[in-house]
């Protein structure tokens, strides 16, 4: 099967030739139909987060067809659409029996921990793999397995209610989700935050505000807009400690900004005036529960999600074209998510 690797930290994607992966007992082989490029996946290429080891395929987008089951294997069948759940957890331990299985002591993620899916074939256990409502396109489907479903978790996570106000700063892959989300969840107001007019320009289609930070501070402006009172529920999705902070001093009293960037960078608050004074929190958001992605699923069937924003590019799983897309996002360029469709 074709696949591209990442061989060295910092260097280009390769594209290889590699056997085509069996199916063991529990397993299913899917035929990716669709993988979608996350920022992600530029840390892993770089190395600033590191991966299991080298070489590796990346990916943790993917959706495809059932082309072979394994032993015990009853659900899916073979020819069924699924999108793939990238965490592979045990099952049994004590994170995974209380619901919070991306903190398995033995958890491995597709395209950091184990092979991903910019290859043709992926195996996979057969409990990681959601079968796909008809009407809803494997492009999209693939996309809700990280951006749509970690936004999803994180809005959780700020126990997002009806009537809230949100800001989302970050309007890429996530934040176009989250934007949706936070409206089909209730929320009143959404503002997207961003420096990149087009992305913001995308943003107002799914009835957000949009807030240009790199016209001014865009704390001042959320503040502007809401009467100085702030938002109920700020996510942080670039992963900079500029925009945490940012994050936090957009609170409404009560306010609950959670973290959901990737970054190794500290950020400082002050502990009275940010957080004492206003009772405002600073929640993490660490991936997301295969006992969501069912609920995004339905609300996909039934049309409470659109896509046509989202996923803005389609590339073929060739080295010139994946690479040049990894390239853009990491220079934060206009395309909201693009996928691989092999």
């Amino acid at each position: 099967m074709r696949a591209l690797q990442i061989v060295e930290y910092g260097r280009p994607l390769e594209q290889v030739e590699l056997p085509d992966p069996a199916p063991g007992p529990g397993e299913v082989a899917v035929r990716v139909g669709a993988a979608g490029i996350c920022r992600s996946d530029v840390h892993y290429r770089s190395g600033s987060r590191p991966v299991a080891s080298l070489p590796l395929v990346p990916g943790h987008e993917v959706a495809g067809i059932v082309e072979a089951v394994g032993e015990g294997v009853d659900h899916p069948a073979v020819g069924d659409r699924v999108c793939l759940h990238y965490l592979v957890s045990c099952g049994v331990c004590g994170a995974c029996r209380r619901g919070a299985e991306q903190f398995c002591a033995s958890g491995q993620m597709i395209g950091l921990d184990r092979q991903g899916g910019y290859a043709e074939v992926i195996v996979m256990p057969a409990r990681n793999a959601f079968v796909v409502p008809d009407g809803v396109p494997l492009e999209a489907a693939a996309v809700m397995m990280c951006s749509t479903a970690t936004s999803y978790h994180a809005l959780r996570r700020g126990r997002l209610d009806v009537g809230d106000t949100v800001a989302v700063f970050g309007s890429g892959g996530l934040g176009a989700s989250a934007i949706q989300l936070a409206e089909v969840l209730g929320a009143f107001e959404v503002f997207a935050v961003d420096v990149n007019p087009t992305k913001l320009a995308a943003a107002t289609v799914h009835g957000a505000i949009p807030v240009h930070a790199g016209e001014s501070d865009p704390v001042a402006q959320i503040m502007d807009f809401t009467a100085g009172r702030g938002v109920d529920v700020a996510l942080e999705l670039v992963g900079l400690p500029a925009t945490m902070r940012q994050a936090v001093a957009s609170l409404a009293p009560g306010g609950r900004a959670v973290a959901v960037g990737l970054t190794h960078e500290q950020f400082s608050l002050n502990s009275y005036e940010d957080l004492v004074q206003r009772e405002a929190e600073v929640i993490g958001a660490a991936d997301h529960l295969a006992s969501e992605i069912p609920i995004l699923l339905e609300l996909a069937r039934r049309g409470a999600l659109d896509y046509g924003g989202v996923i803005t590019a389609t590339v073929p799983l060739e080295q010139s074209a994946v690479e040049a897309s990894l390239v853009a996002l990491e220079g934060f360029g206009d395309d909201i998510r693009t996928v691989i469709v092999p």
